[in-house]
């Protein structure tokens, strides 16, 4: 099993290696049984969404070939930044409130309002995901106080792949406990094909999947909901300060709307990818002789140009925080994460002894995030002098 190798691999890494940005952690059961986790993750996700059968490829790589062509001629593939046009803030934001267990959030619904560029290939298709329509969200927010000098702060929190599920999103960020003991409002909104949004979603269609145009335009998409809370934020406390705190494809999302959007605080980017198409193809499955692979080859300049490495970060290096696991088997360490952290000007990492999946349970993720909040200048505290 691969997570025996990884084990065997990381014996020899330890005991005798070159110097490394990534570092090396001693090889433990415990560490393995995180790889082995991940390896367990990955396989689950493969019976969920197997890879088609070659004819199927055939339409990708067309659709694939004229994208490329498309986006080359409008110049985006050298400056991805006008792929990604800045929405305005929703006048439609219905609010409503729930109660489960003696706990309550607030779950917020609007229109989207993303559309493909006009002449985008697969943008028939992706408008057809019509549950895509309205985007979603919850929200923990404390009442306004008068005698509070200017509002609070606001922490938006992007979530992975197969979330997007209100219990388990609020628990996995540990929403309340951020909004209780920082004094937050946290928001955390629902990617495009996740959660309600994947309801009537035809066999196969999913975000990230092996249709390259539906992962463009989902990640297109991604942003441009993410960025329309913002300015949804701004539109009523223009002067709010606003973070990010982001896990797995969550963290890929945030990477570029902090590339994109002026005035963020901070960015937490969690075992983030940083690009998409070579991370579909380190974990397809296929053998290195099969034709599928012209698909990612074909598709390379697609990663690049909705990679966050193709542009520059924005949120400024005091505000820029990256935490990952050194026996990640999802999102690797040394091809994805130190990609990016080079690219932001190594700001702060978090290193922590686990997998990509273990990153929930471990503690000093948790003091990493927590850390974060306060180093940012997001919040003036933690919560030890907040209650003095």
């Amino acid at each position: 099993m691969k997570a025996g190798g990884f084990y065997a691999r990381s014996w020899s890494h330890y005991l005798g290696s070159t110097p490394s940005e990534l570092p090396t952690a001693r090889p433990t059961i415990s560490l393995a049984t995180h790889a082995l986790r991940d390896e367990l993750v990955l396989t689950g996700l493969l019976f969920r969404r197997p890879v088609s059968d070659p004819h199927a490829f055939e339409e990708f790589n067309r659709e694939i070939v004229e994208a490329v062509e498309f986006y080359a001629e409008q110049g985006w593939l050298d400056k991805p930044q006008g792929f990604f046009p800045a929405p305005t803030p929703p006048n439609d934001v219905n609010v409503r409130s729930f109660t489960r267990r003696n706990r309550t959030h607030e779950r917020l619904t609007f229109e989207s309002g993303y559309q493909p560029h006009p002449g985008e290939p697969g943008a028939g298709r992706y408008a057809s995901y019509t549950a895509n329509q309205r985007g979603y969200g919850l929200m923990l927010r404390h009442p306004e106080n008068p005698d509070q000098p200017g509002p609070r702060p606001w922490l938006i929190c992007v979530h992975g792949t197969e979330m997007g599920r209100a219990e388990l999103d609020l628990a996995v960020f540990r929403a309340r406990h951020l909004h209780q003991d920082f004094g937050l409002n946290v928001v955390l909104p629902v990617l495009p094909m996740h959660g309600p949004r994947s309801r009537g979603l035809p066999k196969g269609a999913v975000f990230p999947g092996e249709n390259i145009m539906d992962d463009v335009h989902g990640t297109a998409q991604s942003v441009w909901d993410v960025r329309r809370v913002i300015a949804w934020i701004r539109s009523q406390q223009p002067d709010a300060r606003i973070g990010l705190n982001s896990i797995s494809l969550g963290g890929y999302i945030a990477a570029l709307v902090a590339s994109l959007d002026d005035d963020l605080t901070c960015a937490i980017l969690g075992v983030p990818p940083s690009n998409l198409v070579e991370l579909l193809g380190r974990h397809s499955g296929l053998p290195k002789d099969d034709p599928r692979w012209k698909t990612l080859e074909l598709a390379a300049p697609l990663g690049r140009m909705i990679s966050p490495l193709s542009m520059e970060p924005k949120v400024p290096p005091k505000g820029r925080f990256i935490y990952a696991g050194v026996a990640d088997r999802i999102v690797h360490p040394r091809q994805q994460v130190i990609q990016l952290w080079e690219h932001w000007g190594r700001p702060d990492v978090g290193w922590y002894h686990g997998g990509h999946t273990g990153f929930f349970q471990a503690r000093p993720v948790q003091r990493y995030v927590d850390a974060a909040v306060v180093q940012s200048g997001l919040v003036d505290s933690g919560p030890a002098s907040r209650q003095k």
